[in-house]
């Protein structure tokens, strides 16, 4: 205590705050454990009281909010169904040359070509007769059904390959004063009904929960730190800045379980353990979507992307699609765009924002359209944040990248038909289900337990905030999403 001037028993305090001699202390240097610099760095701080933002918005929800809507429901779980094709075709058909296609039947397909059907066969190499059916059968799971056929061109089937074609029906062809035949059991070759049929599908809510936990001890002590927060908030907090980052990490859960969402298989330990699970963006597209693995849009230019456009053209063809990638397929997307000239493509596109590009931009999308199609393209936070799936350890040192690369999602909404309604509704293709009623809303939940901070539930000497939420999400016409993979 040498080094403080004056020594302790000459310094008086002071009844006010003066800057006087007799109450100022000297702190003149020293290094080691007990120097006098020791003491001032314990009790007279330097502190900066505004925190640095290091990581940015650290928030990763905000995807459903541009691409979906949230509904409410008061079931255990929601279905729904969704148109089948208006037209047949069977692939896979085999030909043994001699006018008898053999189609495939899997477990709840049925032959619905009758006799006087008028058909198109195609080959993979692009062969193709038209030819009218004289003969078809109802046939049977893993034997299949055998449609005989007269070509209108030709003796026989022969010119075709003998596996791999592709059957389908464009008409018929009767007599004059002819009837169509009904179908019974005795009557193999006759007319079968094609009926208008659908796939339901369902899906079922998870329960979310947090809990955010201080002791009164601590929520006495004083101690403020000047905090801007990602929701818009700022402002002096102390341990209630632990309550909102929690508060903030549970929205980013609501959205992240409806995305990675997976349901229990039969047999899985999740199932053992009576957990059921949901079924998420990814899974439902890995289901009943379709997956473009290994896409490189920089490498592959237009190519690949065209090769996706005719797949679209085969499902639902929807105008106006939302991509939303990782950084690494986004910078691909753009140094392929940069090789098209406004010319050739129809140039820029913005009409889902009405025409805006301003509006566009500021919502973070740049548009592009291709063939009939409009795109509107943005980086996915969710896909490129270090403690999500933008750096996973490659093994060798480094770091490479999740094994999903982007989505894309059609715009607009899809008509399917309600099973508690009893009619064809309306809904965006992407939309989240929360359980809901007239006397509790489980969308977002919040409430304090304990007996500090306001709450007198119990006679535990902490403030217990608990977060609840129970939903799940619907992908509808998943055969018009696109999942992007490694």
């Amino acid at each position: 205590m040498a080094d403080i001037s004056p020594l302790f028993g000459s310094i008086v305090p002071s009844q006010k705050q003066q800057l006087l001699d007799t109450n100022f202390l000297s702190f003149n240097g020293g290094s080691g454990a007990g120097d006098s610099d020791t003491f001032a760095q314990q009790y007279l701080p330097e502190i900066y009281e505004q925190e640095v933002e290091r990581y940015g918005n650290r928030t990763l929800s905000g995807f459903l909010r541009m691409v979906g809507a949230e509904m409410p429901m008061t079931s255990d779980q929601v279905i729904w169904s969704e148109q089948n094709r208006l037209h047949i075709a069977y692939d896979d058909c085999t030909n043994d040359g001699a006018n008898a296609i053999t189609i495939p039947l899997q477990a709840g397909v049925n032959n619905v070509i009758s006799v006087n059907s008028t058909v198109v066969l195609i080959d993979k190499l692009g062969a193709e007769l038209k030819a009218v059916v004289t003969g078809s059968d109802i046939g049977t799971v893993g034997v299949g059904a055998v449609v005989t056929v007269a070509p209108y061109t030709a003796a026989n089937t022969s010119s075709l390959a003998g596996t791999g074609v592709k059957m389908f029906v464009y008409g018929s062809e009767y007599d004059k004063g002819s009837s169509t035949p009904n179908y019974s059991a005795a009557n193999t070759s006759g007319y079968v009904s094609v009926d208008p049929s659908f796939t339901q599908f369902s899906n079922s809510p998870i329960i979310i929960r947090s809990k955010y936990v201080v002791s009164g001890s601590d929520t006495a002590q004083i101690g403020w730190v000047e905090v801007a927060t990602e929701d818009g908030t700022g402002g002096y907090l102390w341990y209630l800045k632990a309550e909102s980052e929690t508060r903030l990490r549970f929205e980013d859960y609501l959205e992240m379980s409806v995305v990675e969402g997976e349901k229990a298989a039969a047999g899985s330990a999740a199932e053992t353990a009576n957990f059921k699970g949901t079924q998420g963006l990814f899974a439902a597209i890995k289901d009943r979507g379709n997956v473009e693995a290994g896409y490189n849009a920089a490498a592959n230019a237009l190519g690949e992307f065209d090769n996706i456009l005719r797949n679209l053209d085969t499902q639902g063809a929807i105008e106006e699609n939302m991509l939303f990638l990782n950084r690494e397929t986004a910078l691909g997307f753009d140094d392929m765009l940069a090789g098209i000239s406004s010319g050739s493509d129809g140039g820029t596109a913005y009409g889902l924002f009405e025409n805006s590009e301003d509006m566009a931009l500021n919502l973070g999308f740049s548009g592009f359209r291709r063939g009939s199609y409009d795109f509107y393209k943005t980086d996915w936070k969710y896909l490129n944040d270090a403690s999500t799936r933008g750096a996973i350890d490659n093994g060798a040192g480094g770091y490479g990248v999740s094994a999903i690369d982007g989505v894309l999602i059609p715009a607009g909404t899809s008509t399917v038909y309600d099973q508690v309604l009893g009619s064809n509704i309306r809904r965006p293709f992407l939309h989240v289900r929360y359980r809901a009623s007239q006397t509790d809303d489980r969308r977002m939940k919040s409430w304090l337990t304990g007996s500090v901070g306001g709450a007198y539930t119990s006679d535990l000497d902490a403030m217990e905030v608990n977060f609840l939420s129970e939903r799940c999400l619907c992908v509808q016409g998943a055969n018009n999403f696109v999942l992007f993979t490694k």
